[in-house]
């Protein structure tokens, strides 16, 4: 495309969004940074709509163009999905942040993509009500992120990825046309389930512009645990004796290492060891019900005793507090912010069967260890729903550039036992770039096929996020 050209497409796209939709160069710069600093991107004009219409009317010129389009949410994201190209446009929902309609007796909430998380969140709580996507991001993150990603979260285990909590979606197609299945229905069996492509596509397919989401009844009942164990083999022993015992209740278990801990404690604010011993492994436990009088915390004690008197558990704490429920989270928060204080981090986030985490981290640990004594693995995650995020510390006093160069390498080395468990090389993160060419290596070919078809067919110009996922 010439200079001329394409000064007239810019041009035709920010009289669409008006000058409060379009970002200057000079402001443009948060757009571009990418939340791991892997990639930067780059873009002809950084776009802002206010509408789901000036969206499909950007999305028109666009396609008409054959110009590139880079959709782009809260920019949180972990796989390099929202990383823009030089020759494209970025259009970014912020903009597009009204909670459009809320049904407390439906259970439903329908909200534009660029609505912040928290604030759907908070929505909810004020109708009495709980949107239970929860993530380290959520003040920042949107919902149409979300769901372009299908992003997990610590409450996966109960209520299932962003994509079991959307019953419609209002998504631009790439020829600018507006498909509107915002239905809150728990039931339609009227033939293909459209909204299913475009979650955890991650805008190669179309651009999502609002959703109606599932609400449920507001927890009335909280208790949470962390215990000490001896042993990783123990950790899913634990998570199946802690389902049944609080009745199925169990709403996040997750999976703590002590040099996590260890990190924390020296690079963290505020933290204290949180149990009178050491332990070499942590479950993070909570339960939780809509009704008062539910007994969890009869519940929970009655779990510690028997895990203790089968030497499952050696130590634990019951919160007895709020404010001490929040310091045991703030604890897990922290094991991924305080990482990289450690040095390079070379980072997986994978899932295998529940039944299987255990014998994932022996076996991967073992075999990083065998490649490059010294190295520290760091496996940590929400292990209740078979999610791990094993990453691994560079060697202490290693060279952290040539450390992180043998990121593919070490890649290979945990996605192969990760598949020879049955599991998934991508958890809850999704592909983006980071795992392009990994999927195009473990996926299956008819698999691969298959999803370049359903590209060709809706996206036939190819102009959705290109070199992304496929």
């Amino acid at each position: 495309m010439d200079t001329v050209a394409a000064a007239d497409i810019v041009a035709r796209l920010k009289s669409v969004v008006g000058p409060k939709g379009v970002v200057e160069t000079a402001d443009a710069e948060p757009y571009f940074e990418e939340r791991r600093g892997r990639y930067r991107g780059a873009a002809m004009v950084v776009l802002r709509p206010a509408s789901t219409d000036e969206v499909a009317k950007l999305v028109a010129i666009c396609a008409e163009a054959r110009l590139p389009i880079y959709p782009q949410g809260g920019n949180t994201g972990l796989s390099g999905g929202a990383v823009a190209a030089k020759n494209g446009a970025l259009i970014n929902l912020g903009r597009m942040n009204r909670i459009r309609a809320l049904d407390a007796l439906n259970f439903t909430i329908t909200a534009e993509a660029g609505c912040i998380l928290a604030e759907l969140q908070r929505a909810a709580e004020a109708a009495d009500r709980l949107f239970p996507l929860s993530l380290g991001a959520e003040g920042s993150c949107q919902i149409g992120g979300n769901l372009s990603t299908n992003a997990g979260g610590i409450n996966v285990l109960r209520y299932g990825n962003t994509r079991e909590l959307a019953l419609g979606l209002e998504v631009v197609l790439p020829d600018g046309r507006v498909w509107n299945g915002l239905r809150g229905l728990r039931k339609s069996n009227t033939g293909y389930d459209l909204k299913q492509l475009f979650i955890g596509a991650e805008g190669t397919l179309g651009i999502i512009t609002a959703a109606t989401l599932k609400l449920f009844p507001r927890p009335r009942e909280i208790e949470t645990a962390l215990l000490g164990l001896k042993r990783v083999e123990d950790v899913m022993e634990l998570f199946a004796r802690a389902r049944t015992a609080s009745g199925d209740q169990l709403t996040g278990f997750e999976l703590i290492p002590r040099i996590g801990i260890d990190n924390v404690l020296e690079h963290g604010e505020g933290f204290r060891e949180p149990l009178a011993a050491k332990h070499p492994w942590y479950a993070l436990l909570e339960i939780s019900s809509s009704r008062t009088g539910a007994q969890l915390r009869q519940a929970l004690e009655e779990l510690l005793e028997a895990a203790m008197a089968a030497d499952l558990v050696q130590d634990g704490i019951i919160a007895e507090s709020e404010a001490q429920r929040r310091e045991l989270w703030r604890i897990r928060a922290a094991l991924a912010e305080q990482q990289d204080k450690l040095g390079g981090s070379i980072k997986h986030d994978v899932s295998v069967p529940i039944s299987r985490v255990a014998e994932f981290i022996v076996k991967a640990c073992k075999a990083v260890s065998e490649r490059l004594p010294g190295i520290r693995p760091y496996p940590f995650g929400h292990v209740g729903d078979g999610n791990i995020h094993f990453n691994l510390t560079q060697p202490p006093g290693a060279d952290k550039a040539v450390y992180l160069k043998r990121w593919a390498e070490f890649n290979r080395i945990v996605h192969d036992i990760v598949v020879s468990l049955g599991g998934s090389i991508s958890a809850e993160h999704g592909i983006g770039l980071v795992r392009r060419d990994e999927l195009a290596h473990y996926a299956q070919p008819l698999e691969l096929e298959t999803m370049r078809r359903v590209k060709a067919a809706l996206d036939p110009g190819g102009i959705m996020n290109p070199g992304k996922v496929l």
